[in-house]
């Protein structure tokens, strides 16, 4: 609106001195551009909402199934689901083809969790199979209203005059994917944003960065300054016309309208506001999103970001966030399908004291296994699934040798699980399991010989080295939380009754026979051998039962499942009682597969001082697990905070606990000292030594969010170095970003892959989504996208800070050339009576920002680098001033304005100074106001055009191109305007002719044109040389280094991995809720016509590489990691 004013007031003659174009052509091409870049903008929006909303699902429409777009689907809607297809609404399940109702979903895009949970349609609609029944179902559906609870639904069914209760096990929710379901039909209870999936995203706010911010602010104070100086000169007309100018009144008579000094100077303000309406940044908006629009091309073609297995590049889906990548301060990650790839390997085994998995010379060493290692051959095994790898021949051959310990392990293996099999040809098995890690552990007893094949309520059906045998499921005592443990009774072909257990160790070894004890202390050598390399174990034993003693046993076990008060508590006690006395026979050691270079990624981004919180759906235990394999938690940390409290007076006392462990009773605040520790907060941080970690679950974390204590929770977590939130709903997740958003004034980073992590993409000030297995939620609500997790270490620390670096430098040097080209008019004011006159041409006005330095200025705010890429990773303590917000800030501006100023006053008062004494070679005067605008002008853009060369560090073809032909441009266009040929066809509008030929060919001009640019260059670049000789930043050394290494050509480097350490043991190889011990003893799970069985696919293990404890503290040394061999290297972090 301010440009528009002056475009205005440019049409009054008594007040504008310059021609209407100096203003509009710039402004007319700021808003084209602008315009242009918002439409394209919102086209793609526009693109990847249609990708949701243009789903096709099938709807029951006048009596035929018809496809219907998701966004046309209404409430009341019956639609008909197929396997592998995603929910578009939230449905009442009505039917399936499965017994009972049943269905099977996954539940990733709403809990992050992939194994499969069971849903069941009510009695009365589950034989509503035909369209015709369909068709005729009046029911109506009374319910909550909608609400964000994806664990909870309330409501009521009434059909044929009877009224049926619903539940969250009724209801199909949008997100959620069928699985090993043929087909199912469901009524649309809720529909579009109504959706719970919907009602956890959160709002969609228009994200702006700090920089948006900060500029808004100096064009503020740039406004007022232009006030100023208009003020200052009108003061100045008034006065001279008060005491000089009435003196020319005779032949300089004032205007009509003229009545007095005072109103001279009121004009003379609006005129001076017109001429100096430069130093407001006009195309400044429009020259930042050009940047910022081939800043996110670089994200897009960088090769390095590239996953070739999926084919994906990343995508910058937004152009308004890329410097706020190099300002981050926290990273909120989620678990599943991010940090993991939720793919379970069976690594290793220790069974009769006896470890197997390694692989050794002929030497006895062991030997690191490598994608050339050779696998074991399984293919004598008909029913052996082709993706399962193991390395180590010995335990083939203990199997083939009839070891009895080697069969008991892998038979207990394929009996004691709840995988449900489906054999969907001969020989091709597919097991479902309720965990990715029962699916390996089933998988490996079926390669090593003990197939599971098929199971009924009573019996499970096994090949045991190519014989089929049938053993009798007598119970399943399941696992729970409190249990740690699951168990199977099975009487064998023999007649002999056998329990077989498995479990967390701490649990089993409880649970062992005195005679186990030599094994149990072996096998716990071998757990903590295992935990170390960061693999999840599980104890194994079994137990011979007494016909007489198990029959007595099975009718108190009757008797208590049909109780109703305190039935749970009862068979806890009754499967303890039957489980004591267990023989040991080994463990097992699943890895839980990372995505690639995680923890490098991790290490890293701990270096740059980004702390990493994870908030995942997933279970306490499987989080912290992940945690410890990420090195995010490691066992040389002080201490693991673990916060469970079921009130809120606990989670207070826990929260309370723990933050005075970490600071001392004396320096913990209690709730009154809210802003004293605000206030000390980042001092207290910088204090603690120490490292320590917080878990914490969802519902100990509702109670820390409540307002009394979020401040305590917040205080305490940034304490810790690890901050891992599990059990956490997705709403829940929005709110710690925005906990941390408020309170801490720190740029804040949301990365996931699922829809569960729509909320908190959305909230933070940075969204990343990742292409996932969990469907494109995530990357479609998403400012950024990448394929891995790992790839958010070359986002950050080389886009990100190269981003930063590129704009502040952009900035610093508009600002500066603005001001050093309008103030010159503010100095010749003073000598010319105030009168408005301006010192250069007009054409030279209107083309100095979008001409003649617009592109110098512009290649360096793109291809700019103060250090490669390779040392952006290399030291990833270079991006620590990016989130102090050193490289462009208030005080750098006014630095900025300083030498703008000095080099404006040094512009006009040399060759003003200079053309008082010199003259033309033939002894004529050569001063006159057309041969000085040339000198300056001709001087300003030189000085502007050195200093950006000065201030380039990374040059290029396109660099050299654009500041030395833009000098060129100049001068072809100075020559061209001031020539007799464009005085003949333009007068009025060129009239400096001849001016610029007959003052250029003067060797004492080029001489005050010299003489200007060395002043004006030479003092700055005398201080930039001091403060990097003497005061060296960590970025002035690894260029120094850099440069070194360019002279002395590449060096061999000889550096080693380092493996992760650790005896923290995880129990969890098997699922971490209840199991489906009772839905398949009850049979409504089996099929009616034929028993399945099945297989989960294997996939071929890699060899992780681990890390080494990072740092101890993160301003003595760093540690960073060698692109090519993830190694360490050792590089002093100090940032003056």
């Amino acid at each position: 609106m301010s440009e528009l004013r002056y475009f205005s007031s440019q049409l009054i003659p008594g007040i504008s001195s310059l021609s209407w174009f100096t203003t509009i052509v710039p402004l007319v091409m700021v808003l084209v551009i602008t315009a242009v870049k918002d439409a394209t903008d919102d086209y793609f929006r526009y693109k990847s909402d249609q990708q949701v909303n243009n789903r096709l699902s099938q709807v029951l429409i006048s009596g035929s199934l018809q496809n219907e777009k998701w966004m046309k689907i209404r409430v009341g809607d019956i639609i008909k689901l197929e396997n592998n297809q995603f929910v578009a609404a939230d449905i009442l399940l009505l039917s399936s083809c499965e017994p009972y109702g049943l269905c099977y979903i996954e539940t990733a895009e709403l809990d992050g969790e992939t194994n499969l949970k069971v849903r069941q349609a009510l009695t009365i609609t589950s034989d509503l199979g035909d369209l015709s029944k369909l068709t005729d179902f009046d029911g109506k559906v009374i319910c909550e209203p909608p609400n964000n609870k994806l664990d909870k639904f309330t409501g009521t069914l009434f059909w044929r005059d009877s009224k049926h209760p619903l539940d969250n096990d009724n209801m199909l929710l949008r997100g959620c994917v069928l699985r090993n379901t043929e087909w199912c039909f469901g009524l649309v209870i809720f529909a579009g944003l109504q959706t719970k999936l919907m009602q956890n995203c959160g709002r969609t706010t228009f994200k702006s960065t700090s920089i948006d911010k900060l500029m808004n602010t100096l064009v503020l104070w740039i406004f007022a300054f232009l006030i100023c100086m208009g003020v200052i000169l009108a003061i100045g007309n008034t006065i001279w016309e008060s005491w000089t100018g009435r003196h020319f009144q005779v032949f300089l008579p004032w205007d009509e309208f003229q009545s007095s000094a005072v109103f001279s100077g009121f004009l003379t303000f609006w005129s001076y506001i017109i001429i100096l309406n430069t130093v407001m940044p006009i195309s400044l908006y429009v020259s930042v999103e050009v940047l910022r629009l081939g800043h996110s091309y670089f994200i897009n073609w960088d090769q390095r970001m590239y996953h070739s297995q999926t084919d994906t590049a990343a995508e910058a889906r937004t152009t308004t966030l890329n410097e706020e990548l190099g300002q981050v301060e926290y990273v909120f990650s989620d678990k599943t399908g991010t940090l993991t790839q939720n793919i379970m390997v069976f690594k290793k085994c220790s069974i009769n004291g006896q470890t197997y998995g390694d692989v050794y010379d002929e030497f006895k060493q062991k030997v690191e296994i490598t994608e050339k290692t050779a696998c074991v051959d399984f293919s004598s095994n008909l029913l052996y699934d082709r993706g399962f790898k193991f390395y180590d021949c010995r335990l083939v051959e203990a199997i083939k040798l009839e070891d009895p310990a080697a069969q008991d392990f892998f038979r207990l293996l394929a009996l004691c699980h709840t995988v449900m099999p489906e054999e969907k040809s001969e020989g091709h098995l597919v097991y479902q399991a309720q965990s990715p890690d029962e699916g390996a552990l089933v998988t490996a007893a079926r390669n090593f010989g003990f197939v599971f094949r098929a199971r009924t309520p009573e019996t499970i059906t096994l090949c045991e080295m190519g014989r089929a045998v049938t053993y009798q499921l007598l119970a399943i005592l399941d696992f729970n939380n409190v249990r740690k443990r699951m168990s199977v009774i099975v009487r064998n072909p023999q007649g002999q009754i056998k329990l077989y257990s498995k479990g967390a160790d701490t649990v089993i070894f409880d649970l062992l026979d005195p005679s186990s004890e030599d094994l149990k202390c072996t096998t716990s050598v071998h757990l903590n051998e295992f935990a170390g390399e960061g693999l999840r174990t599980l104890a194994l034993a079994y137990k011979d039962l007494d016909e007489d003693h198990f029959e007595v046993w099975m009718k108190k076990f009757l008797y208590a499942s049909t109780v109703i008060e305190n039935r749970e508590d009862q068979l806890a006690v009754l499967f303890e009682e039957i489980e004591q006395g267990l023989k040991l026979l080994g463990a097992t050691a699943i890895e839980d597969k990372l995505q690639d270079g995680v923890p490098e990624t991790v290490a890293s981004l701990n270096l740059a001082d980004i702390k990493i919180w994870v908030l995942t759906g997933d279970k306490l235990e499987t989080a912290m697990n992940i945690g410890y394999s990420c090195n995010m938690l490691r066992d040389d940390m002080n201490e693991v905070f673990v916060l469970t409290g079921c009130t809120l007076l606990e989670v207070q006392q826990q929260l309370r606990s723990a933050k005075e462990q970490i600071l001392g009773p004396g320096r913990a605040s209690s709730a009154g000292d809210v802003e004293k520790a605000e206030m000390f907060a980042d001092v207290l941080e910088e204090t603690i030594i120490e490292e320590y970690a917080l878990v914490i679950n969802g519902h100990s974390l509702a109670h820390a969010m409540e307002p009394q204590l979020e401040h305590v929770l917040l205080d305490l977590a940034c304490l810790c170095k690890t901050v891992i939130c599990c059990r956490v709903t997705p709403m829940q997740k929005a709110q710690v970003v925005e906990l941390v958003k408020r309170h801490k004034r720190a740029v804040t980073l949301a990365i996931g892959d699922g829809a569960n992590d729509v909320s908190m993409i959305k909230t933070a000030h940075i969204g990343v989504g990742i292409s996932g297995q969990e469907g494109m939620q995530a990357v479609l609500s998403s400012d950024y996208s990448v394929a891995q997790f790992r790839y958010l270490r070359c986002l950050l620390l080389v886009h990100g800070r190269w981003s930063y670096f590129r704009m502040c430098n952009f900035l610093w040097y508009f600002f500066y050339k603005n001001f050093a080209f309008t103030l010159v008019h503010f100095w010749y004011g003073f000598f010319c009576g105030f009168s408005a006159q301006t010192v250069y041409d007009q054409w030279f006005i209107t083309l100095f920002n979008i001409v003649y330095t617009s592109l110098p200025v512009l290649a360096m705010g793109l291809f700019d680098q103060d250090v490669s890429d390779q040392n952006s990773l290399r030291y990833p303590s270079l991006y620590k001033p990016g989130q102090q917000n050193l490289l462009f800030n208030k005080r750098q501006f006014f630095l900025c304005l300083v030498q703008g100023v000095s080099t404006s006053s040094l512009l006009f008062f040399i060759p003003f100074a200079a053309f008082s004494v010199m003259e033309k070679e033939d002894g004529s005067d050569l001063s006159g106001q057309q041969v000085f605008a040339v000198t300056i002008a001709t001087s300003l853009v030189i000085v502007v055009t050195v200093q950006i060369g000065l201030d380039t560090h990374y040059w290029t073809v396109v660099n050299n191109f654009f500041v030395w032909g833009s000098l060129i441009v100049y001068f072809a266009i100075l020559f061209a305007m001031q020539s007799d040929g464009m005085f003949g066809i333009f007068t009025s509008n060129f009239p400096f002719v001849g001016t610029a030929r007959n003052c250029l060919s003067e060797k004492s001009v080029w001489l005050v044109i010299l003489l200007t640019t060395v002043v004006c260059v030479v003092p700055g670049l005398a201080v930039s040389f001091l403060r990097v000789e003497l005061f060296p930043t960590l970025t002035d050394k690894v260029r120094h280094v850099q440069q070194f290494r360019k002279r002395q050509g590449p060096q061999e480097q000889s550096l080693r991995r380092v493996r992760r350490t650790s005896s923290h043991r995880s129990a969890y190889a098997f699922s971490h809720q209840q199991g489906y011990g009772e839905l398949i003893t009850s049979g409504k799970n089996m099929k009616m016509s034929t028993v399945s069985s099945a297989s989960s696919p294997g996939r071929t293990p890699q060899s992780s590489t681990w890390i080494e404890n990072m740092l101890k503290r993160k301003n003595a040394v760093s540690c960073v990691f060698d692109e090519s061999t993830g190694a360490p290297l050792k590089t002093d972090s100090t940032e003056n």
